[in-house]
């Protein structure tokens, strides 16, 4: 059975989404230095970093061609997690929290608006047409 690229695309989209979600949610209470310190959220941090990265790379690539985004940073920060890890500068990783986390959030939530809002209103009327079954 073959895969339906654009219903992937939407998955993975929608985890890169719940990723951000949980690196705003490990960071919330923290600046530069506890983030530093602390292994336990920057390895989480890491991780979901690692999620977004490889969740982009299933991701059909006709669709991110239409957005004006350096998708090739999120790739190349995953490898370097997974590969060079031990080049990992967490200062640097605090910066990207803090400087483009949110604009990649804002960035995928527009591509999953733009490209898939008929698949998410036909699932949640699915949804609620069965609640009444």
């Amino acid at each position: 059975m073959r895969k339906n690229n654009r219903l992937e695309s939407l998955k993975r989209l929608q985890h890169i989404e719940k990723a951000i979600e949980s690196v705003k949610k490990y960071t919330v209470n923290e600046n530069v230095e506890t983030f530093c310190a602390n292994s336990l959220i920057h390895d989480a941090v890491l991780f979901q970093f690692s999620v977004i990265g490889e969740a982009i790379n299933h991701v059909d690539n006709e669709i991110l061609e239409k957005y004006d985004y350096p998708w090739y940073k999120v790739r190349s920060f995953r490898n370097l997690i997974a590969h060079e890890y031990f080049n990992v500068k967490l200062s640097s990783v605090w910066q990207i929290v803090q400087s483009d986390l949110e604009g990649l959030k804002n960035v995928i939530q527009t591509v999953i608006k733009n490209e898939f809002e008929a698949i998410l209103m036909f699932t949640r009327c699915m949804v609620y047409q069965n609640s009444f079954k």
